[in-house]
């Protein structure tokens, strides 16, 4: 079931490219203006880059799971996923990896390129890539419970940002400490072990409060 549910997410996900493109669009153009608002100023930039790049992270995480389960709601596939699928959590996983091949991991890989437009120090494009690739996952996975808990609402986006931004917040903390450590040239392992503390803790509960956040939004819709 769970090879099945992440082939099929996998074809849609590449069909509807724009839920792909849209949210990257956003976050290259918005380092690229925070880097003209600078002035290109290299120091200043490369000062705030850990700050600028996790916050926009998050921003663009949020975007790509706005849709995440908007298009099995409206054709009613979601409501038989977890009717049927036993247990009812395994589709569900399947697709928020999905999401986060196409957001976290993507913009993991990104890095160098972020961090040239950013002038962040090579010495801190591998931590910031780690930090990226480890933390990300938990913002996939608490996302989705937001997005769960709003897929029946026409305008759920400002909801989904209000409701999902506070969690966040842990994560942006260690990711942006372990980037100002690491182009400062201290050690990172903290932040690391808590980054993937979060992620685990994440990824072993989220998915029960998103099939549970699922099915209360069928029931009022």
């Amino acid at each position: 079931m769970f090879r099945a549910q992440l082939i099929r997410e996998w074809r849609a996900s590449v069909r509807s490219r724009d839920e792909i493109l849209n949210p990257l669009v956003f976050l290259f153009l918005s380092i690229m203006l925070f880097a003209l608002g600078l002035g290109g100023e290299a120091h200043a930039l490369s000062r705030w880059s850990p700050g600028v790049l996790w916050a926009l992270v998050l921003l663009t995480n949020l975007l790509s799971l706005e849709g995440l389960f908007r298009r099995d709601f409206d054709d009613g596939t979601l409501e038989q996923m977890v009717l049927l699928a036993e247990p009812a959590f395994v589709p569900v996983v399947a697709k928020i990896l999905v999401q986060w091949c196409f957001s976290g991991a993507l913009i993991a890989l990104l890095t160098p390129v972020l961090g040239l437009v950013l002038n962040m120090p090579m010495t801190a494009w591998p931590v910031v890539m780690a930090t990226l690739a480890i933390g990300t996952p938990a913002l996939s996975m608490l996302g989705a419970i937001g997005a769960a808990l709003t897929v029946g609402l026409r305008r759920g986006g400002v909801l989904l940002a209000l409701l999902i931004l506070p969690f966040y917040v842990p994560v942006l903390i260690f990711g942006v400490t372990a980037a100002s450590d690491a182009m400062a040239g201290l050690g990172v392992n903290a932040q690391i072990f808590a980054l993937a503390g979060i992620s685990m803790l994440a990824v072993t509960a989220a998915p029960f409060a998103v099939v549970a956040a699922v099915r209360i939004s069928l029931e009022q819709a």
